[in-house]
C-alpha cells in the first residue's frame, strides 16, 4: 500500500517538474523556496551557504555531496520534499520493527499526512507529529541498518517543514552503506551519485 501511494505521488509530481522550472526561470520566490520562516528569511537575506555543516558522523565523497546540494538548492521547498521522499522509498523495505504490520500502519498514516502537507491541507505542527510517529520506526528498529534506514524516511517527511532535513535524509542514507559495506568508499560513491540523478530529474 505505501509503494502504491508513493507511485501516485511521483506521478502527480513528475507532471510539475517542467511547469516547475518554467515558472521559476532560475528567480525563485522566498515562499517556494522555504515554508519555515527561519529559512525563507536566510534566502532572502543571501545567507544559504554550503556546504551545510554534517549532523551525523560518516564515511564520505565530500564533493559528491556538495554537488548533491547544489542541485538541491534550486528547487521549491515542496519538489525538494518529493525528491526527498522518492529517495527514502528505496530504503523503506530495510526498516525492520519486528511488526510488518504496525511498521505499515506508521508508514500510511505518516505518508497521508506528508501528502497533505505539500498541497496546505495540514498545519505545519500536524507534519510534526507525523514526525515523530515516524520517529518510532527508528526507535523501535531491531538492527543498526533498519533504524538508520528508518531515519532516512523520518527526515524525509520533515522536508515537508524545513528543508534542511533533506540531506540530513541523504546523510543518512550514506550511513545505511556505511554499515552495509564497511570501508566502501565506492558504494558511497554510487550511493550519492543515485541521489544526484534523482535530483537532476525535478
Amino acid at each position: 500500500m505505501q509503494f502504491e501511494r508513493m507511485r501516485e505521488l511521483s506521478s502527480l509530481a513528475s507532471s510539475m517538474k517542467k511547469a516547475r522550472s518554467v515558472e521559476n526561470g532560475g528567480n525563485m520566490k522566498s515562499e517556494d523556496y522555504a515554508w519555515n520562516a527561519h529559512e525563507r528569511e536566510c534566502y532572502e537575506n543571501g545567507q544559504v551557504s554550503l556546504p551545510s555543516p554534517y549532523k551525523l558522523k560518516i564515511l564520505d565523497d565530500g564533493q559528491k555531496r556538495l554537488e548533491l546540494e547544489q542541485i538541491l538548492v534550486e528547487l521549491p521547498q515542496q519538489q525538494l520534499a518529493q525528491w526527498a521522499m522518492e529517495h527514502a522509498t528505496r530504503f523503506i523495505a530495510l526498516i525492520d520493527i519486528g511488526d510488518d504490520l504496525k511498521k505499515q500502519q506508521i508508514l500510511t498514516q505518516v505518508q497521508e499526512v506528508f501528502e497533505a502537507r505539500l498541497e496546505d491541507k495540514v498545519s505545519a505542527y500536524e507534519l510534526r507529529k507525523a514526525g515523530f510517529l515516524a520517529q518510532q520506526l527508528s526507535q523501535q528498529a531491531k538492527s543498526p541498518v533498519s533504524m538508520y534506514a528508518a531515519r532516512v524516511f523520518a527526515q524525509a517527511v520533515a522536508t515537508a517543514h524545513m528543508r534542511g532535513h533533506a540531506i540530513v535524509s541523504a546523510d543518512y542514507a550514506v550511513k545505511v552503506l556505511n554499515l552495509q559495506s564497511p570501508d566502501d568508499m565506492q558504494a558511497v560513491v554510487r550511493e550519492r551519485k543515485q541521489q544526484i540523478e534523482f535530483a537532476k530529474e525535478w
